[in-house]
């Protein structure tokens, strides 16, 4: 179905920004990630946290209000919200490890029926991968929520029967949202919530390698 409109990158942090609770801890991830602090809704108070040491990032600098002394975790300029606190990164692990963060959201290139996630190195590819403080977070987050896109560039699925790739956490996803879904994890496999405008629930499925479990009524990913 190469022809069908899928949610750009943009738009999936939209979506995922939408499962943030008001007044939550999170951290956000490498990636689309990345990008949902420019698209909390109106009237929510999230309290952002870095790696590299910040509780309450705000969004991303717009152009000329750039600080380079103020980068979150890919050296993005950021901005603060107003309260926000800076330590060690090390302290910063230490929330993440301590069950401190109400969510997290992640990037994944794999993630299973069963809630694997593996996002750190894809087998084949130059280098020695990048796993961060990934296995840390997805294993120490309340609940964690994973951004991808819903297949490879090559058109394999990316939510899987079981992973193949090198796993970053066992049983850890609670919620993927995609360019074709929003799908929730739970003890008894797979459910598929929203699918992306133009989208069936039989499409969806044709393109996911693992079986869905698909409500009467499914309906489309909204964005607000």
């Amino acid at each position: 179905m190469p022809d069908k409109v899928r949610l750009t990158r943009e738009q999936i942090a939209k979506r995922a920004a939408l499962e943030l609770p008001d007044g939550a801890y999170v951290n956000l991830g490498w990636g689309i990630p990345n990008l949902i602090a420019d698209h909390l809704p109106p009237g929510i108070t999230v309290y952002f946290q870095s790696e590299n040491g910040i509780l309450g990032m705000g969004r991303r600098a717009k152009p000329g209000e750039e600080d380079y002394d103020l980068v979150d975790a890919m050296k993005v300029p950021v901005t603060l919200v107003p309260g926000a606190s800076f330590f060690h990164q090390a302290d910063a692990h230490l929330m993440t490890r301590g069950g401190h963060l109400d969510v997290a959201v992640l990037g994944g290139f794999q993630v299973s029926e069963n809630g694997d996630l593996a996002n750190w190195k894809i087998p084949g590819a130059k280098g020695s991968g990048a796993i961060g403080g990934a296995m840390d977070i997805a294993a120490g987050a309340k609940t964690l929520i994973i951004c991808m896109e819903h297949t490879t560039k090559e058109g394999l699925p990316k939510i899987v029967k079981e992973c193949s790739y090198p796993l970053t956490s066992l049983g850890c996803v609670d919620c993927i949202v995609t360019d074709l879904a929003v799908i929730d994890v739970h003890d008894t496999g797979l459910t598929l919530r929203e699918v992306a405008p133009g989208w069936s629930a039989r499409e969806v499925q044709a393109l996911t390698g693992a079986t869905l479990s698909v409500p009467t009524q499914v309906p489309e990913i909204r964005l607000s």
